[in-house]
């Protein structure tokens, strides 16, 4: 049989081949369509057909080449402009470099114990009190380092926001034209999905924690520009016409009348993008980003629901802690019962117990 057709298989091998086929299936029974599930769906973007053109189905090729476009595009700023990226990636990177070593280098209790008087200076002793808990908790289920982290990226990112969307909310205030302008561009930043993001960051940045914070700006500054604008629009006429009247100009009405009133709603703008930007965190783990919402993507990837639990509830307890923080910025002296702010807290027992003696 094999002299005669030398290209047959002999029976003990397909016999072999069946059985070893069928051991596969047995050990594996997802393996083989899964698998070949996982193929064609990758790859069925990328299949060119030529179909002749129909106004039954005009659309079943592309017609204008907007794929192509981008990445022509994205190609030519990434080979004409790789200094001026690099420009604006200096100043993050050593930002985040210095935040990050900071918080690392106080020991984990003296840690707590700062934050939790910075909670109670800021939000009161109940809060106080719930954010030593809550970093105590961090750090006993072993996600210490990993806040810390997470902490160093948030911080970072809310920096830039405000170096970045305060002044541009005060522009938007102070031109119509700007306003027009930048409402469009702010409603393609805050509809644009955050995956999205990813790419071009990659592409222009690089991966790692300073690209990280890149893309967390990108997506978290359109909140505290929106409200700096609708904070300054909102102030009262009559006050900006009793600040005329006794002189004031450009620069004070802006710093001693409009600044001071918009506050409570600059910082409701601030609580927003903080928030966003610690929603953006288990995203831009996927670019190697660090901290807890590595832990999470680790988690998902290995099916591992202890270390995407606790990576989950890290990022839950920060959210809570620095929630409580920065709406309490945005209280004015009548919300907050006392008239400025180093009458109470930490700072105002200090004062009371000097003035005693």
């Amino acid at each position: 049989m094999t002299a005669s057709n030398p290209w047959a298989t002999p029976e003990s091998t397909e016999s072999d081949t069946a059985n070893s086929t069928v051991d596969t299936q047995a050990s594996d029974p997802w393996g083989g369509a899964a698998d070949a599930d996982a193929g064609s769906f990758m790859s069925a973007g990328n299949m060119d057909t030529d179909t002749p053109f129909s106004l039954a189905d005009p659309f079943a090729d592309t017609l204008i080449p907007l794929q192509d476009w981008v990445e022509t595009f994205v190609s030519w700023v990434v080979g004409n402009f790789r200094p001026f990226f690099s420009l604006i990636k200096a100043p993050i990177d050593a930002t985040l470099q210095a935040v990050d070593v900071a918080f690392n280098a106080v020991p984990p209790l003296m840690m707590v114990a700062l934050l939790g008087l910075l909670a109670w200076q800021l939000s009161g002793r109940k809060v106080g009190i719930w954010t030593v808990v809550g970093m105590f908790v961090l750090g006993a289920v072993g996600a210490w380092e990993e806040s810390m982290t997470t902490l160093s990226l948030v911080v970072t990112s809310v920096l830039f926001c405000m170096v970045i969307g305060i002044p541009t909310g005060i522009g938007m205030a102070r031109s119509d034209r700007a306003a027009r302008i930048m409402r469009p561009v702010l409603d393609t930043m805050q509809t644009t999905p955050a995956f999205v993001y990813l790419v071009p960051v990659v592409m222009l940045f690089g991966i790692g924690n300073v690209p990280g914070v890149v893309v967390t700006i990108i997506f978290a500054v359109p909140p505290v520009i929106r409200l700096t604008n609708l904070g300054i629009r909102q102030v009262p006429e009559d006050l900006i016409e009793a600040a005329n009247s006794f002189g004031a100009d450009s620069k004070q009405m802006l710093f001693k009348v409009q600044l001071p009133l918009a506050m409570p709603t600059i910082m409701a703008g601030v609580n927003q993008t903080l928030m966003l930007g610690l929603s953006m965190v288990v995203i831009a783990s996927m670019i190697s980003v660090g901290g807890l919402g590595l832990m999470v993507l680790r988690g998902i990837g290995r099916l591992d629901i202890g270390l995407a639990t606790v990576g989950g509830i890290g990022i839950v307890i920060l959210a809570i802690i620095l929630d409580r923080m920065t709406q309490s910025l945005g209280q004015d002296a009548r919300e907050r019962g006392t008239r400025h702010w180093y009458q109470t807290g930490p700072v105002g027992l200090i004062l009371k117990l000097t003035k005693k003696q």
